[in-house]
């Protein structure tokens, strides 16, 4: 209960500046119809106890969980079985995110089992190309170079609204269920493969699982042959509180499926592997059970919020500044991006294990800071797009150029802490409120949603990788400074000892 207590304490710092925000911008603008707005804080609500039991059951259960199985997937020396089970669990988190099927549901010209299913492949795929560097000890910014520009040279055939789109499904593919699996399955892979930096080199393998679903979607617009197109999301028009409920009651059962559906395949594959080769003790495998548990429930509440509550708000926000104001969006994007990075649950998990890994050299809040910059100035660059129609090339292109530029002269364990960033930033937050609001925006302009509105992922994705990388570079002058002034004292310290052993031999 104590624990219970503490997580809902984090949960409230982490949700009420966006949730005040929000509140503020509804009542500055006119207001959304009352009980859309009730709705809106019956959402908040739910956001509060469902990251409070997630943050709980996913410590105790999808972490141990991807570890566990990485170890014993490594332990066993065969390459074969190792890619297998890295395929297969890239596979089923990425089908299990909620994110994913979040941005699938509004995308209306592409099935959403097609989607779901080319991004899921994709990312199975790049858990191997992730596996293989940690075998063979590849550097980093290089495979990110080669990925990278494969991905640019195909977007460069596709057609403008599948670019974005492609983009976007790299950024949602790591969300609450798949961020804590993927690096606690690199920690176990590169802790039973060894070496002196192993821990170090777990990190990366989410920014590289990221690039999967990138191709996945960029080829499926190549092969698919329906244009893709998607709506702003439309307002409720609620009749009374009963209506706002019913809503509630409507979806919780829906997302309770969802989830369920979901978490299934990895505790079935847990399960397999515990009864063939894990044998944890009772005890272990009970607190597991319990963290699943706390796990369902906490996502199936914090989905259920977002999804109803948050994205119309974000729709009415982004349509009611863009009639008021053409530059206000861009402005709003800039506050929000700001705060809303602090209720994505998949940053607050980056961020513990960076800080425990580097044992606190990195710290939370650091890290925190850093992230919030950047998405500030993701969401007021996506914003900018939506204002003016520019195209997502002459933003994305020389972002990456540049980020995978810095890349050579920063630490690489901040490249792969980088690369994963720009993955757990944009979670299921940025796809229920951010993509809505710059929907919104971009239909109240009369502009076109799909190469105007998406892309805002893409690039809560992308400014990470510059801003990471120079706390890098921040990081590693003050560690060379501070290195000069130990080197200084022990040179100074030698010449006092010097003088005093001279003056000893004198007197003597």
């Amino acid at each position: 209960m104590k624990n219970f207590a503490s997580k809902m304490y984090e949960s409230l710092i982490s949700v009420a500046p966006i949730a005040v925000i929000i509140s503020v911008l509804n009542f500055s603008l006119g207001g959304m119809p009352a009980l859309n707005f009730v709705s809106f804080l019956i959402g908040v609500l739910l956001l509060l106890i469902g990251m409070a039991l997630y943050s709980i059951g996913s410590a105790s259960s999808m972490e141990p969980i991807g570890e566990h199985i990485g170890d014993r997937a490594a332990a066993s020396n065969k390459i074969w079985f190792i890619l297998l089970t890295s395929f297969t669990v890239g596979l089923m988190v990425t089908m299990a995110e909620p994110d994913l099927t979040v941005l699938a549901t509004q995308i209306s010209s592409i099935p959403n089992m097609v989607l779901i299913t080319s991004v899921g492949i994709g990312v199975g795929v790049f858990m191997l190309v992730a596996v293989l560097r940690l075998m063979f000890r590849l550097r980093i910014n290089y495979l990110f170079i080669i990925l990278y520009s494969v991905v640019f040279l195909l977007a460069y055939f596709v057609s403008d609204a599948y670019v974005p789109l492609a983009f976007d499904s790299g950024g949602v593919t790591t969300g609450p269920i798949t961020v804590p699996f993927v690096l606690t399955f690199g920690v176990g892979i590169s802790g039973a493969l060894g070496g002196a930096r192993s821990q170090e080199d777990s990190f990366g393998m989410v920014g590289i699982c990221s690039v999967g679903p990138v191709l996945a979607v960029l080829i499926l617009g190549l092969l698919y042959r329906s244009e893709a197109s998607a709506e702003a999301v439309a307002m409720t028009d609620f009749r009374n509180f009963a209506d706002v409920l019913n809503a509630y009651f409507h979806a919780l059962p829906e997302y309770f499926k969802e989830v369920g559906i979901a978490i299934s395949p990895i505790v079935v594959f847990f399960l397999i592997f515990q009864f063939a080769s894990l044998k944890l003790p009772a005890k272990s495998l009970t607190k597991i059970i319990v963290g699943i548990i706390y796990t369902y429930i906490g996502l199936t509440l914090f989905l259920t919020g977002a999804n109803v509550g948050f994205m119309q708000a974000g729709s009415f926000i982004g349509d009611a500044t863009a009639r008021s104001s053409r530059w206000l969006p861009v402005l709003i994007g800039i506050v929000v991006g700001a705060f809303l990075v602090l209720a994505e649950p998949a940053v607050h998990t980056l961020n513990k294990q960076v800080e425990e890994i580097t044992g606190g050299a990195i710290k939370r809040r650091t890290m925190l800071l850093f992230l919030a910059i950047s998405m500030s100035i993701a969401v007021g660059l996506s914003m900018v797009r939506v204002v003016t129609g520019i195209s997502i090339w002459y933003i994305i292109l020389p972002v990456y150029v540049l980020a995978l530029g810095i890349s050579f002269f920063v630490p690489k364990l901040f490249t792969a802490i980088a690369f994963d960033s720009g993955g757990v930033a944009s979670g299921p937050m940025t796809s229920t409120f951010l993509l809505p609001f710059a929907m919104g925006a971009s239909a109240a302009f009369g502009g076109n949603i799909m190469t105007d509105a998406f892309g805002i992922v893409a690039f809560v994705a992308m400014t990470p990788l510059i801003s990471i990388q120079i706390m890098g570079i921040i990081y590693k002058i003050r560690n060379n400074i501070a290195r000069r002034d130990a080197s200084e004292k022990y040179a100074e310290l030698l010449r006092r000892e010097g003088e005093i052993i001279s003056l000893e031999e004198r007197e003597i």
